[in-house]
């Protein structure tokens, strides 16, 4: 497969032009990448009107995810979500319906501002009793309970899967039931861009899904902001035809050349043989979870890259077991008092996972901690989130807070998943989440 994006670029900085056009730093070297950093001169092609290069390259990586469109983004699956909502927001209109997403709580802040921006009504799917606020098990039957919920129906049904914590959600059997009810199926898959090469195809396109984002960045070898907007072969024609202009609607007019280069060399990457060494390497991952259920840690969670202890059931908080690895210069993707989070790919060589196992095996099993985590309850709402986002507002003590409008979004990152939403009415439940999470603060309606 070739690299047209990797090419041309290399070509122009080779070629020792006066570069007289952006970026400032004209290609000297202040931190060594600068020559290969460029702009939309003659030839290197413009991304939201792709006619050469990027267009050529965006093909390429069509083919890899058997998409009916690929597009790339340089500002993260964030872009992704709000041309998502974008693109479904005016799908429902021009069927003369008033925009409506189902959506699982445990939604990414980009799709809550997404919703605003696109003024786009959403109703949650809150999370069982038994499960917290980052991650939750959404089932078919759950799904189609909740439709049944709701007097009217929804446009679309949006989803992330896999979650912060490693949960997986039947994509198949949800899309099933998507296409029975002749609902859009929209699903934030930013944490599994790999899942389309592994030896039984788990992503979300393959499966049903009509739209999804990856962030590349997250799971294959490219730059932190590189991702992807993948438009099923089977979704209606009119996400094909919009999506680039939906992209363009939020995005930057200058999109960075290095992350480009990088999602189109990773198309390379990706066609050489990356199947077979992800392959290898998903079976040392599970060789490794193997030996550390052995030894007593219990682990959550079905995404084959990703390692999520149950850190209480240890005796001990995710922090602390984080300190220890940081102790040992290994450092995780995220950590609370519950889990451990440790994110993997095949660019961790052997002496990664040789080190992190011989670090836990180390760490002796204490008595198991009960947890004290507090029941995510439905609040009610006082204003829509759109309404809430644009009311004046006032910094309060979130001890203070109980019967006040949330007017912004109450959250940390990672993982980015509000704690509370805007526009909902903060009762005691709410006010121990938040405070559980260390939110001393929040915005509220005046």
């Amino acid at each position: 497969m070739n690299t047209p994006i990797c090419d041309f670029v290399k070509n122009y900085k080779d070629s020792e032009a006066v570069r007289l056009h952006m970026p400032g730093h004209k290609g000297k070297a202040f931190l060594g990448f600068e020559g290969l950093d460029i702009t939309e001169v003659e030839g290197a092609d413009v991304l939201y009107t792709a006619q050469g290069i990027i267009e050529e390259s965006m093909a390429n990586a069509s083919s890899l995810f058997l998409s009916g469109k690929t597009l790339y983004s340089a500002e993260g699956s964030s872009l992704c979500i709000r041309a998502m909502v974008y693109l479904t927001a005016v799908f429902a209109k021009e069927k003369g319906e008033k925009p409506f997403i189902l959506a699982t709580r445990n939604a990414h802040k980009a799709f809550l501002s997404a919703a605003a921006l696109n003024d786009v009504e959403v109703e949650w799917i809150y999370p069982e009793e038994n499960e917290g606020l980052i991650s939750l098990s959404l089932t078919a039957h759950k799904l189609k309970n909740a439709l049944k919920s709701i007097e009217k129906k929804p446009t679309a049904l949006y989803i992330t899967s896999p979650d912060y914590l490693g949960n997986m959600a039947d994509i198949k059997e949800l899309s099933e039931v998507c296409k029975e009810e002749n609902l859009l199926f929209l699903v934030d898959n930013a944490h599994g861009a790999y899942l389309n090469f592994l030896d039984e195809n788990l992503h979300p396109l393959h499966l049903g899904a009509d739209m999804c984002c990856d962030s590349a960045h997250k799971t294959l070898p490219v730059l932190t902001g590189g991702a992807y907007l993948h438009i099923s072969k089977s979704a209606p024609e009119f996400f094909k035809a919009q999506a680039t202009g939906a992209l363009s609607l939020f995005a930057s007019t200058s999109p960075s050349y290095l992350i480009l280069q990088s999602l189109d060399r990773a198309n390379k990457y990706l066609s050489e043989g990356y199947k077979e060494r992800l392959s290898e390497f998903t079976k040392e991952v599970e060789a490794l979870k193997s030996r550390l259920s052995q030894k007593g840690f219990e682990l959550f969670g079905k995404e084959p890259l990703k390692i999520t202890i149950c850190s209480n059931n240890y005796g001990y908080k995710g922090t602390e077991l984080a300190g220890v690895l940081k102790e040992n210069s290994i450092f995780c993707e995220y950590a609370d008092d519950d889990f451990l989070v440790l994110m993997l790919t095949p660019e961790n060589p052997q002496k990664d996972l040789n080190a992190l196992e011989k670090v836990l095996l180390a760490i002796e099993k204490r008595e198991k901690i009960t947890s004290s985590q507090p029941k995510i309850t439905k609040p009610q709402r006082g204003l829509g989130i759109r309404e809430a986002l644009y009311s004046p507002r006032e910094v309060t003590p979130t001890s203070k807070a109980e019967g006040k409008i949330l007017a912004d979004y109450a959250i940390s990152c990672p993982p980015a998943i509000p704690v509370a939403i805007a526009g909902e009415i903060l009762d005691k439940a709410a006010i121990e989440t938040l405070l559980f999470y260390g939110v001393d603060e929040v915005q509220t309606v005046k």
